[in-house]
């Protein structure tokens, strides 16, 4: 065992405390998989990751560092906000990016590109794949939320690595007032996602779409600011119109927190999902 730095990142959020938490563990050299599974169910949080250096396929296709991705069931292929964090942690220690202004992550899904300007970061979205959910799937999720009928004004199957339900609600209030059986939802093995977009989104500086996270088949009731989720949702919503090129999403009200998750479509049609991160704690682990 060796003494490794570490960082805990709040990502989404410049207040430590008001987004989502991820541990990284800077110098992962050595490390089984056994380790890593162990270390990260061990934090408890929703993700640790481990960062390494670049696969020479990696390096040769312009990775600037490897990560790898543990919640603490498993690995994962690719996260939102623990992609933000890392990076945040990486640039922090000192690293360069090969290009200014973006780092590349090798991680198991592939290679995902960071744009860092001043104090925030923003992943690109992967790929994504989305279909018309079950007609059964959509009254059970309803039901398990509490949700009437007329209050979901569209539903698709999401899929950018982790598989949502994207709902798309008729209000912000519907959104904060849900009170979901997670225990149903576990039984149902359908990890969901609701959102209300306001008219306005695009029109202020305030945020203009709220979201709501529940992945209980993964263990985690309510997520308090979800990368992936936001990414998945803005590129089934803006393609069909139902949502503008650029806004700004409020997240974690319903548990005390106050992430901030900036969305934009380039001029190339790519989703770019960020916010801040802030370092709150910072040392070394005996791993």
């Amino acid at each position: 065992m060796h003494q490794r730095p570490f960082k805990q990142i709040d990502v989404f959020s410049h207040r430590p405390g008001y987004g989502n938490p991820v541990a990284v563990v800077l110098d992962a050299d050595g490390l089984g998989d056994a380790d890593m599974r162990r270390f990260a169910a061990w934090t408890n949080l929703s993700e640790t990751t481990f960062l390494l250096p670049p696969t020479e396929a990696g390096r040769a296709a312009g990775a600037d560092y490897r990560v790898r991705i543990f919640s603490p069931s498993g690995e994962l292929p690719f996260a939102g906000h623990p992609t933000l964090g890392t990076c945040h942690a990486w640039l922090q220690a000192g690293h360069v990016p090969r290009q200014r202004g973006l780092v590349v992550q090798e991680c198991s899904l592939g290679l995902v590109r960071v744009e860092h300007a001043g104090d925030t970061l923003a992943f690109a979205a992967p790929p994504l794949q989305r279909s018309a959910p079950s007609p059964a799937l959509v009254p059970l999720i309803a039901s398990a939320l509490g949700l009437r009928p007329h209050q979901i004004l569209g539903a698709q199957l999401l899929d950018n690595g982790p598989v949502w339900l994207g709902l798309l609600l008729d209000s912000a209030d519907t959104v904060l007032g849900l009170r979901p059986d997670h225990a149903r939802l576990k039984d149902l093995g359908q990890d969901v996602g609701v959102i209300h977009v306001a008219p306005t989104a695009a029109d202020t500086g305030q945020p203009g779409a709220v979201v709501r996270a529940f992945a209980a088949p993964m263990g985690n009731p309510e997520d308090p600011v979800t990368g992936t989720l936001n990414a998945s949702l803005a590129e089934w919503l803006i393609a069909d119109g139902l949502a503008p090129r650029q806004y700004l999403v409020a997240q974690g009200e319903c548990l005390g927190r106050a992430g901030r998750v900036h969305v934009r479509q380039d001029e190339q049609h790519q989703i770019w999902v960020g916010g801040q991160a802030v370092t709150c704690i910072e040392g070394t682990v005996l791993l």
